[in-house]
């Protein structure tokens, strides 16, 4: 985690020595090449969900859980085809920029900012308080203190070097993250032949102690029954349409020097993540060999736990420790591109519009929304009660499906989109998602139905965004911005051509 830690602040100070302007901090000038974009967009998308959570679920769960990291892959395929090629040709900075010049809206744009820093927020708690939890399983320390340690580093990062800067250091995040489960999984599968390659025992897992109304919330397909399949098929929802949404994924097309550069980046992004993806699965087939006694005790930590059990002395705590600095890399990476995102928006609409009676120049304005987007959760994180990684970060997509999917896919497809008709879809999806999410976090519905709709609210909240905003579009069809066809065009004309327009 040291090595890890400083490696990480020694690229954040690279990055610093070329980052100078506005454009640098918000989206590193524009100038980055797909190859590392695409490593930069894998590194910070792979959180701790992934790295830890996926492997648990298998284990606990079986083969049917593999649908859950083909969501979350799948997602950039939505993305790829609709619209990472001209969300670039927006010449936006942030989600709030794009929706402001398509729909001529201060009110847009200011709903869309309270958005991306909720959905920030949201998506940021966890990755702040599994930090701790890491800490703790790996040396015994109190939680607090990881806590602490990755919110400075975040944001010495981010507030040093902005974009530009987290660019390498994201990128360089996802290649460690793969080593650091890759190799492992070599030497684990070299024992696991050598042992004569075991079979599971008979009767361990599917124990009484995790009965059917426990396992439908996790394996909904093979034990939930009819809420289970909507469980399912909720979350696939949230995860197909919600990453298009992610301020964190988003800022990153941004930085592309073209609308091709996006494209060909979401298409490495499939391949980088797809990747990762192979590893989960070999930890839970051998964890069902080796370490069955985790379905009990905690899934999550299987990752962490499975090299020392298999690999004895100094081997297994070189591959643990391997693990434990890919984990916590997770974190880093994935709490910074949130904190970009969130700065991003706040450095515009917030601080940067007015301090006292002085206003701020754009790096100072960036600089102190890092600040004030690392706070608010880290207090949270610090004081409050502990917050399932896996749940939370479901909201998050949820959230994110329910609002901005709706709002770019229309904003880019469809001229008829008013600023009237999109205020109406944010409000209904945002609200109807945000509170699903609040009352899961803070409350312990009786009625299985009811928990399954907040706990899983993409299903019902994303069409009802959709038909909000298209209706009410529908009713104010006199009030579409006069200049959408010219921006239209300016969406959908390639580079180059005599339709396209210039790199903004």
């Amino acid at each position: 985690m040291l090595v890890v830690t400083a490696a990480t602040l020694g690229i954040g100070v690279y990055g610093l020595r070329i980052s100078r302007t506005t454009s640098d901090f918000m989206v590193a000038s524009r100038s980055v090449s797909p190859r590392l974009n695409a490593a930069a967009i894998s590194g910070e998308y792979l959180s701790a969900a992934s790295f830890l959570g996926a492997a648990g679920l298998l284990l606990t769960f079986g083969a049917d859980m593999l649908w859950y990291p083909v969501g979350w892959t799948a997602g950039y395929l939505v993305l790829l085809l609709l619209v990472a090629a001209p969300l670039r040709r927006s010449g936006a900075f942030t989600l709030p920029d794009f929706a402001e010049a398509r729909l001529a809206s201060r009110t847009v744009r200011r709903a869309c900012s309270v958005l991306v820093v909720a959905i920030g927020w949201l998506y940021l708690l966890p990755q702040f308080q599994g930090a701790g939890v890491v800490l703790a399983a790996a040396i015994g320390g109190p939680p607090w203190q990881s806590t602490v340690v990755v919110c400075l580093v975040v944001l010495v990062n981010v507030a040093s070097g902005g974009m530009r800067s987290i660019t390498f250091v994201q990128a360089f995040q996802y290649w460690l993250k793969l080593t650091a489960l890759l190799v492992p999984a070599v030497v684990l599968l070299l024992v696991w032949f050598g042992d004569g390659r075991p079979a599971p025992a008979p009767g361990v897992l599917g124990d009484p102690a995790y009965p059917t109304e426990t396992l439908a919330w996790s394996n909904p397909i093979a034990e939930g029954g009819t809420i289970g399949l909507y469980l399912t098929y909720s979350l696939i929802a949230a995860t197909f349409l919600g990453t298009m949404g992610l301020p964190h994924v988003v800022v990153r097309f941004y930085t592309n020097p073209d609308g091709r550069a996006a494209r060909r980046t979401t298409l490495l992004v499939l391949g980088l993540v797809g990747v990762f993806y192979l590893l989960p699965p070999v930890y839970a087939a051998l964890g069902r060999v080796y370490a069955p006694h985790l379905v009990e005790r905690g899934s999550d930590g299987l990752v962490l736990a499975l090299p020392g059990l298999m690999v004895p002395g100094w081997g297994g705590t070189v591959l643990t420790g391997l693990v434990v600095g890919g984990a916590f890399a997770a974190f880093l990476s994935t709490s910074s591109g949130l904190v970009i995102a969130i700065a991003g928006v706040l450095g515009q609409d917030v601080t940067g519009r007015s301090f006292g009676r002085r206003r701020l120049d754009g790096v100072t304005a960036f600089r102190l929304g890092a600040l004030v987007a690392v706070a608010v959760p880290a207090v949270v994180a610090l004081t409050g009660g502990d917050v399932g990684v896996a749940t939370t970060v479901g909201l998050a997509f949820a959230v994110s499906a329910s609002t901005f999917c709706p709002l770019l896919v229309l904003g880019i497809w469809w001229r008829g989109l008013t600023a009237t008709g999109a205020l109406a879809g944010l409000v209904v999806g945002g609200v109807g998602s945000g509170l699903a999410s609040l009352l899961t976090l803070y409350t312990d519905p009786s009625d299985l139905w009811l928990d399954a709709l907040l706990r899983r609210p993409a299903a019902w909240s994303v069409p009802v965004a959709l038909v909000a905003m298209v209706g009410v579009s529908l009713l104010t069809r006199d009030a579409v911005p006069a200049h959408t066809r010219r921006f239209m065009v300016r969406l959908h004309a390639p580079e180059g051509t005599a339709l396209g327009s210039p790199r903004p």
